[in-house]
């Protein structure tokens, strides 16, 4: 807390900024490096203040989601120095506003640190006492043109959203918005007000990390804008498991009411509640919310006036009628006015109420309901834009446009010649002036602008333009019906499009050409409908291997041979091998089999704990489960109605529980351990606490399964025990190896395996293979390759499976000498089956299953959803095989 003198007579300040250590030892903040209590927010806001003097100064915070720029932001209301926060996303804004406001101290990051750069000791403004804030408009970033915004509006703002929400000191908020927008800056000043925590991200709700550290926080809410629901309508949250979650709020543009009434009901079904709100930069940030039990009934409705604040209805000659009009609001968050120049920070209120601008209807039930807007602003993706000003700025870079919009787009019509007009180049000036992304900027360039008969601009008409076809150059934006690209070519035209960059090569990826949430559901959209499934991490992906679907088309090949082929799938496909091998007496290395428990677990890691809610992660690993047993157990009970080599307790996978062991011990052992793991995970405490310890769980059960390797509780003694029990550790091995990410975890997860894996055959050549293999996948990714061999390498791992099951019916049917015959038959024969089973597949109602990994070619079935697609566009499968000291099944 700031003392009293510390500060000069007469100063200013916000409450809540100043009693931090209020809270205590309370968790005030959570991010991916670890949580910071109250009482350490305190001091390092203290410290801050410090720095920034008594002296009232203009500080220009560069907005970021981060704890040292809410440090500074929050030393600088707590000490009186007004704030003037730019968004950290928009180097042209800092720059405009630097030049514009010529503020005293400028907060920035550089490199890895924040600095303060004081330019001046005591302010070059005259600093209306009243002065806490400057804001720009939801999307006027970069313009002068700032609300001013006192210490009691950011103070009785904080406490009214507080109250109506309900806010408690046990909340955690996510911050899903930037600090420099005023609905995020909201969150972040009504939750510390409380004392509650504020998980503090960047990350994007598309991002799994997100809601991996949303649920390890422990998150109980987080805000969206319109578009933030669609990005969660695509990662599944319906589904999710989060436990803590009490509220979703929704402010920032209309989101139509069906959405809000699915929301709504799903919030109810979950547990928790649905906020729309309504609000503008000029109000601080809320005036209306919709009472979340109004949520399904009234979801056309922005609500009733926030605590404090009020209502009434100016009439409007154009909009008759007694109960509508334009809304006017009242209330202590009401803005002091606007600034436009450094010479506006010497002035007092000049606002008493706010004319939002809005045509609004007072219902029956006393709810609003907004009908229409006075003005040409539009609130765009959740940006407010002035098409005025985007007029004048393209009349500055020498066209004569007129521009309109609605929720979805700004729409520009420019005069000239078609063939003369760079069309492309209108659009980059106006996403650089509006900060909206170029998908939602469409140009359109006539030979005259449409008119009223009175001359005036027709807007009408512009905004009823037809959208047109994408011209070889690009000259507009983007058509509503793409056509499906079929080349390199094509991809990288459709990423220079929606993300308006001019130079694309095969080498680019969305992130590294500055994709961001915005532009993330149209793009996936498109490369999914010329794609197919897209592999979770395609964001990330070059061009280049986003070409690669699923089966891996010959026209979608790079010409180059060089491959990388993961380490994963090339121990899978050799051991399969091997395995057949040793089984014949080509050969005798032995190992493999138990090797590949190591790889099963490692997968498992990959593939099955991701942010997933708890439901879903269970079903996929139900759906894994029974695409392992159900081709075994069918090829099984074939058998034993054409043969005399198989029993009962074969085809039911039972041999490990009631004897004898026989060959098929390993795909016994993966069912049962994956279906102990599913068990275990079902549990909720045991799903938050892997959620949180994702390398600690595997580790504590590693040492857990060192029981059943050493028999230390004397089992095999006393009877028959599943193998599985004494495999675990193998297992939980691989998962630990998967989730080491350090150094000094990797070493661990080895140094294990060269503790435990001597001895336990007795056989130094068979524990070394086994060594070599862990050592592999601990260590090694990827291993380098041929085109050839990752295509070989991708059926034998594929069809693995199948071998393994069906190879003790082919080679006992040859003689020993001709072993290599046998071999090669016997991974035939596998081949076969697996591309039978496939199509057998496709005929069942297991079809939402396949859609979980993908396409896939003859061969690939359902035992590779442990194994998703590759990084280089192989399939993986699992690779199974028998490795004990039985060697040969009797005829």
């Amino acid at each position: 807390m700031i003392a009293p003198f510390d500060l000069l007579p007469g100063t200013k300040t916000v409450p809540f900024a100043g009693s931090l250590a209020a809270h205590g030892d309370r968790t005030a903040v959570i991010t991916a490096d670890g949580p910071v209590s109250y009482r350490e927010l305190a001091a390092r806001v203290a410290e801050t203040a410090r720095r920034l003097g008594r002296e009232r100064r203009l500080v220009l915070l560069v907005g970021a989601n981060t704890v040292d720029a809410l440090v500074v932001h929050l030393a600088a209301l707590a000490a009186g120095h007004p704030v003037l926060l730019v968004p950290g996303d928009h180097a042209e804004a800092v720059q405009s506003l630097t030049d514009a406001y010529n503020p005293d101290v400028v907060a920035r990051p550089d490199g890895g640190a924040w600095v303060l750069e004081e330019r001046r000791a005591r302010s070059a403004h005259t600093l209306h006492p009243d002065l806490a804030m400057l804001l720009s408009t939801s999307g006027s970033t970069g313009s002068p043109k700032l609300v001013r915004l006192s210490h009691e509006n950011l103070q009785a703002n904080a406490e009214s959203i507080a109250e109506y929400l309900g806010i408690r000191d046990s909340d955690r908020a996510a911050t899903t918005l930037p600090m420099h927008y005023c609905y995020g800056l909201s969150v972040i000043h009504s939750h510390l007000l409380r004392g509650a925590g504020l998980i503090l991200t960047d990350l994007s709700v598309a991002d799994g990390c997100f809601w991996e550290l949303f649920r390890t926080g422990g998150g109980s809410t987080f805000a969206g804008v319109p578009y933030t629901f669609d990005l969660l309508d695509r990662v599944g949250f319906a589904s999710m498991e989060l436990p803590h979650l009490r509220y979703v709020t929704q402010a920032g543009g209309r989101l139509a009411p069906d959405r809000v009434a699915h929301y709504a009901a799903m919030g109810r079904a979950a547990g928790w509640d649905l906020f729309v709100m309504y609000g503008q930069t000029e109000a601080t940030a809320r005036m209306a919310y919709l009472p979340p039990d109004l949520a399904d009934t009234r979801p056309g409705a922005a609500g009733v006036a926030i605590p404090g604040g009020s209502f009434r209805l100016r009439p409007l000659p154009d909009w008759p009628g007694q109960d509508t009009g334009e809304l006017v609001y009242s209330g202590p968050n009401v803005m002091l006015g606007y600034a436009e120049s450094p010479d506006d920070l010497r002035l007092g209120r000049c606002v008493e109420e706010l004319h939002t601008g809005d045509i609004a209807r007072r219902a029956p039930d006393g709810l609003y309901e907004l009908i229409g807007r006075r003005s040409r602003f539009a609130k765009i993706l959740g940006l407010r834009i002035d098409p005025q000003r985007v007029e004048l700025t393209l009349a500055k870079h020498g066209f004569t446009s007129c521009c309109t919009g609605d929720d979805d787009e700004l729409v520009v019509a420019v005069s000239g010649d078609p063939d003369a007009v760079d069309a492309a180049r209108v659009r980059r000036t106006v996403t650089g002036e509006c900060g909206l992304p170029a998908r939602a900027v469409r140009v359109h360039v006539l030979p005259e602008l449409p008119r009223l008969s009175t001359g005036k601009p027709d807007y009408r008409a512009v905004r009823e333009l037809t959208r047109p076809k994408v011209l070889a150059g690009g000259a507009t934006s983007l058509p509503a019906q793409r056509t499906k690209p079929k080349g390199p070519v094509d991809l990288c035209r459709l990423y220079a499009e929606i993300l308006d960059r001019d130079h694309v090569t095969e080498d680019s990826s969305f992130v590294g050409l500055g994709g961001d949430s915005l532009s993330y559901v149209e793009m996936s959209l498109n490369l999914e409908e010329a794609l197919g499934r897209l592999p979770d991490n395609w964001h990330t992906l070059p061009i280049r291997e986003l070409r690669k679907p699923p089966g891996q088309r010959a026209e979608d090949r790079p010409s180059t041979r060089r491959r990388n082929l993961e380490t994963a799938v090339a121990l899978r496909a050799v051991a399969i091998v091997l395995i057949v091998g040793s089984h014949i007496h080509l050969f005798m290395v032995k190992g493999g089999a138990h090797v590949l428990l190591g790889v099963a677990g490692y997968n498992f890691a990959r593939f099955h704990l991701t942010s997933a809610g708890r439901p879903e992660r269970l079903r996929n690993l139900g759906r894994s489960i029974t695409r392992i047993a159900a081709p075994s157990v069918a090829w099984l009970a074939l058998m034993l109605l054409v043969t005399e080599d198989y029993r009962l307790t074969d085809v039911l996978l039972l041999t490990s529980l009631l004897g004898p062991h026989t060959g098929f011990w390993f795909i016994e052992a993966l069912v049962y351990i994956l279906t102990a793991v599913a068990a275990v995970l079902a549990v909720p405490l045991v799903d938050r606490t892997e959620r949180r310890f994702p390398f600690a769980v595997p580790v504590g059960l590693m040492t857990l399964g060192l029981i059943g390797r050493y028999d230390l509780l004397g089992l095999d003694a006393r009877g028959h025990i599943p193998l599985a029990v004494t495999v675990f550790w193998l297992f939980a091995m691989g998962w630990a190896a998967a989730k080491a990410a350090t150094v000094r975890q990797r070493l661990l997860v080895t140094a294990v395996a060269l503790a435990t894996v001597p001895g336990f055959f007795g056989q130094p050549a068979r524990e070394a293979v086994i060594i070599a293999g862990l050592t592999l996948l601990v260590w090694v990714r990827n291993l380098p390759s041929l085109a050839s061999v990752n295509r070989v390498a991708g059926v034998l791992a594929g069809s693995s499976l199948y071998i393994y099951v069906t190879h003790w019916q082919v080679f006992p049917r040859l003689d020993d000498q001709f072993a290599v015959v046998a071999l090669i038959a016997s991974l035939v024969v596998g081949i076969a089956y697996a591309a039978v089973a496939t199509r057998v597949m496709r005929w069942r109602p297991l079809r939402a299953w396949r859609t979980s990994f993908g396409g896939r070619r003859p061969g690939a079935s359902g035992w590779s959803v442990l194994f998703r697609q590759d990084a280089v566009g192989h399939r993986e499968g699992r690779v199974r095989g028998r490795d004990t000291a039985v060697e040969r099944r009797p005829k």
